[in-house]
């Protein structure tokens, strides 16, 4: 599990119960382990909630309301985003319309997006038991 305050933890229990409609109508779809792909909802990373988020692909979904287009709310979601990339987190940023007009279709692209992310051991670099290069040539 990733590192969390323990704010953000009472943070996302609170916010599993008031999910937005379109939360709630993504979660019926993702709860149910599309392609064997595990969601969870309201997650905890480091002192942020994340809507939803699936640890095989760490990937991290957003469901955008129409206050995210609202005041200093982009620049505070682009920082948010950055802060989690940084963390190694690929982010998906949903419009909740998007949602409410076909969660299912919404749910597949988000499988979709799993999907291509290679696994975390395909991110490292390949080195041989003895060191060097992945191709067993030492220097």
């Amino acid at each position: 599990m990733e590192d969390h305050t323990p704010e953000a933890l009472a943070s996302a229990r609170r916010l599993r119960r008031l999910m937005s409609l379109p939360e709630g109508l993504l979660w019926q779809q993702l709860r149910r382990r599309p392609m064997g792909f595990k969601f969870r909802n309201q997650h905890p990373v480091s002192r942020m909630v994340v809507d939803f988020y699936c640890a095989q692909a760490r990937l991290v979904i957003e469901i955008d309301g129409i206050a995210h287009s609202m005041g200093d709310n982009p620049d505070h979601d682009e920082v948010r985003d950055s802060v989690l990339r940084s963390r190694g987190f690929a982010v998906m940023r949903i419009a909740a319309a998007e949602v409410l007009r076909d969660p299912e279709a919404v749910a597949n692209s988000i499988v979709a997006q799993c999907g291509k992310v290679p696994p975390p051991s395909a991110l490292r670099a390949a080195t041989s038991p003895r060191g060097g290069d992945s191709f067993g040539v030492t220097c």
